[in-house]
């Protein structure tokens, strides 16, 4: 599984989210998920919508992801677009 895979399964799953994955190594992942469905959510509950749109990759093809998971009116509250 590589970035874009991953980066269009978090899309898809997290209807009007902007996902960015990076990868050295196509096991070991990075990503940043921007999403509305997030306002209103602890962190953990975040991480777990996001891993949900993954499924049964995680723990498989995904053997770690690192995560930052933010609202729009978060990521742009630092300073991103």
């Amino acid at each position: 599984m590589n970035p874009q895979q991953i980066a269009e399964l978090i899309r898809t799953g997290l209807t009007g989210s902007r996902a960015a994955v990076v990868s050295d190594d196509n096991v070991h992942f990075e990503a940043t998920v921007v999403a509305d469905a997030f306002a209103g959510k602890r962190p953990l509950q975040r991480h777990q919508m996001v891993y949900a749109t993954l499924g049964a990759a995680m723990g498989n093809e995904i053997h770690a992801l690192t995560l930052q998971a933010y609202t729009s009116a978060e990521y742009e509250a630092l300073g991103r677009r």
